[in-house]
């Protein structure tokens, strides 16, 4: 099934922008009358076929729409460092868009060292790894945020920060979190979070966790927790 992302559909047709119009047409090559299904990012997948084969403009003649289209009974919420290697930090939201997830922050730590995205590109990403995993709710991309400001707004569901501090009392994730609960997770930067935030996190209500007893770079440990939301609501 070939997917294309159209955020403002609306009516029995819709024109593609230029991007997907001219990957549709130039690079796949289909042709008039061709099925095609579209993602609008607010739970709806919508069926369709070819109208018009425009290389910049490509009309969708909407036949059928799938509302709530897997829509989850839980929400998951990530707080994640920025990553020196930029790279790292894309294959966490590819992978983590993939497997489910709602809303991603980066989080400024006093260990982060770099503090800046491409928050254009990363949004590509985002989008180019929902059409591929079939997700209809697009991943919500928030303002970067400090860990005291993030640590202080007001979040729904089980607060959990996983850092790999031994001798803590850190829980692991199943049993700190039910399935459809939603779950709001932060993970450090390379250099972990401090005694300090940590201390500063379990005052505003966040339990610790582990997520298990091999120590995972800060990318893996975002998909890793992900996954671990994941099957828990199998």
């Amino acid at each position: 099934m070939q997917v294309f992302y159209a955020p403002d559909i609306t009516g029995d047709t819709h024109t593609l922008d230029d991007k997907e119009s001219k990957h549709l047409i130039r690079v796949l090559r289909m042709k008039k009358g061709t099925p095609v299904s579209l993602i609008d990012g607010k739970g709806n997948l919508y069926d369709g076929e070819i109208a018009d084969p425009d290389p910049k403009k490509c009309i969708i003649q909407i036949k059928s729409v799938l509302k709530g289209f897997e829509k989850r009974n839980y929400r998951l919420h990530i707080a994640i460092s920025p990553l020196k290697n930029p790279e790292r930090f894309e294959w966490f939201v590819e992978k983590s868009v993939e497997i489910g997830i709602d809303e991603i922050t980066p989080l400024i730590c006093r260990n982060t060292e770099k503090k800046g995205l491409k928050t254009e590109r990363i949004r590509n990403i985002i989008i180019s790894a929902m059409k591929q995993s079939l997700k209809s709710y697009e991943t919500r991309l928030n303002q970067m945020r400090s860990f005291s400001e993030f640590i202080s707004e007001a979040h729904a569901g089980k607060l959990m920060i996983a850092h790999c501090h031994e001798g803590t009392g850190r829980s692991k994730i199943a049993e700190v979190c039910s399935k459809g609960e939603d779950a709001v997770i932060m993970i450090g930067p390379e250099g972990d979070f401090s005694k300090e935030e940590i201390e500063d996190a379990m005052s505003n209500n966040f339990t610790q966790i582990h997520l298990g007893s091999s120590r995972l770079r800060t990318e893996t440990a975002g998909v890793a927790a992900c996954h671990s939301i994941y099957f828990i609501n199998q």
